[in-house]
């Protein structure tokens, strides 16, 4: 697996920060072709923001299916997965009943995981990792605000609502609570 590099464009070339050099010699050869993208990188506070909204939701949930959700990564990887922004995989099995005894040992595997079966199918969904490593700007904006649309309709209030909620300072983590929605 390769490594991100950092680079410098100089107006001719890229060059990498002197700390990756040594990383550089071991990832590419000399005068190979590489395909480089830019990667935008998203604010800390966006994605502090995000989490206190998903929390934030989370704790104003209908008491209806409040019990289906014991934490709030439980509730924001549903709503990834909900919105698209996860992995499926498909299993066939012999019978009805197979399917239902492989469904009931794959879902302890991932806690977060959404097992269906149906007939003889079984659909495994687990959410995309949204760390900064692995989704970029672009693609956490997109799942950020799928994430809130699902959230808000849950808890019945505008999107922009549940948006507004206030993000804690570094200092002001341990103190400041989200405010209602």
């Amino acid at each position: 697996m390769t490594v991100p590099v950092i680079f410098t464009w100089d107006g001719e070339s890229m060059i990498p920060l002197s700390r990756f050099a040594k990383l550089c010699d071991q990832q590419f050869i000399v005068h190979e072709h590489y395909k480089m993208e830019s990667i935008e990188a998203r604010s800390v506070d966006s994605h502090s923001h995000y989490f206190a909204c998903i929390n934030e939701a989370w704790l104003n949930l209908p008491e209806s299916v409040a019990d289906q959700f014991p934490t709030s990564e439980h509730l924001r990887k549903w709503a990834l997965i909900k919105a698209g922004f996860c992995d499926e995989r498909s299993i066939v099995c012999a019978s009805k009943a197979e399917a239902q005894r492989v469904a009931a040992f794959i879902k302890p595997m991932d806690t977060y995981a959404v097992v269906i079966a149906r007939e003889a199918t079984i659909k495994a969904f687990t959410a995309q990792s949204q760390s900064m490593r692995a989704m970029g700007k672009k693609d956490f904006q997109a799942s950020k605000q799928a994430v809130f649309d699902i959230l808000s309709g849950m808890i019945g209030v505008e999107t922009k609502k549940l948006q507004a909620q206030p993000v804690a300072n570094k200092s002001d983590e341990a103190k400041q609570k989200v405010g209602a929605v």
